[in-house]
């Protein structure tokens, strides 16, 4: 897209635990999207809020079936890239690595520590090789308007904080919970990555509201992490979650704009590093649905 050239956002939302449906949406369809990397956790919700066009995928599918490291992340981000997806709120349950941000805290996160071992982390491969920054992972633009409407709304929400994504899924060891708070880690979480990783990737701009259910079994004068417990933190946040994200979608895609300033959809730029006249046809036949505007 040039600098002249008007888009229309297109909201993506990324529901986590306990967030499978979007409520007050018009003209709601669910719709199966079929992508080069198989298919996504579930069928997209289609429909519109104040008018914005929005997309929502539940991440784990409806019902929670399929655990963090048997999702298909690339086919994920690819659907809704595909659906037309321009800005991604993703919406995480998570633990707490700090005292001062107590389950029901929503924290807008800034970076991420990768500590997943077994997920598929890139559309590229051999055939079409890329490098994309990862210096600062997330939007600032979708973050600024995320920590406005939350803090409009009355919301304990703190901005900036490292996202410590581990595999699962068990939860921490307790030394692991202490080593993960020595390296300044906010929360911890087990989905983020590489859902961030490919968004950046498809030049969509992304951003991560990390809700807190729970301290991470650190904390000895609370109780350990058990399901149950972090359940019932996850019905309190649900709910504010959804007012969140009503409020967002028109915030967000409220008017048409240019390219973004923190230039996630520009991520591409100077990423493919392949000659052209040594890339995969078939490969680069299944990139073109993610990264089309280069290719």
């Amino acid at each position: 897209m040039s600098e002249n050239e008007t888009l229309e956002p297109v909201i993506g939302l990324i529901g986590g635990s306990g967030l499978y449906d979007i409520d007050g949406l018009e003209d709601k369809e669910w719709r199966t999207v079929e992508t080069p990397w198989g298919s996504p956790s579930d069928q997209l919700l289609f429909g519109r809020l104040d008018g914005v066009r929005c997309v929502f995928l539940p991440r784990h599918g409806r019902g929670h079936p399929i655990p963090p490291s048997r999702l298909n992340y690339r086919a994920n981000i690819a659907a809704l890239k595909m659906s037309g997806v321009t800005d991604i709120v993703s919406l995480s349950a998570v633990g707490s690595l700090k005292e001062e941000l107590p389950p029901g805290r929503f924290v807008i996160i800034d970076q991420f520590i990768d500590r997943t071992i077994a997920r598929e982390k890139s559309f590229f491969d051999t055939g079409c090789v890329a490098h994309v920054s990862m210096a600062d992972p997330l939007c600032s633009r979708v973050g600024d308007v995320l920590e406005a409407e939350a803090r409009k709304q009355g919301m304990d929400v703190t901005r900036g904080g490292t996202y410590l994504v581990m595999e699962g899924p068990q939860f921490s060891t307790r030394a692991e919970s202490e080593l993960y708070r020595t390296w300044g880690c906010s929360v911890i979480g087990m989905t983020n990555m590489p859902e961030a990783s490919l968004a950046r990737e498809a030049e969509i701009c992304y951003a991560t509201v990390a809700m807190v259910t729970d301290y991470d079994c650190w904390h000895t004068e609370h109780d350990n992490v058990s399901v149950d417990s972090v359940v019932k933190i996850m019905q309190a946040n649900s709910a504010k979650a959804k007012a969140l994200v009503k409020a967002v979608i028109p915030a967000l895609g409220g008017k048409a704009r240019h390219t973004c300033q923190a230039g996630c959809d520009r991520s591409l730029e100077y990423a493919l590093i392949t000659a052209p006249d040594a890339r995969d046809p078939e490969l680069i036949s299944k990139l073109k649905t993610v990264a089309g505007r280069v290719l």
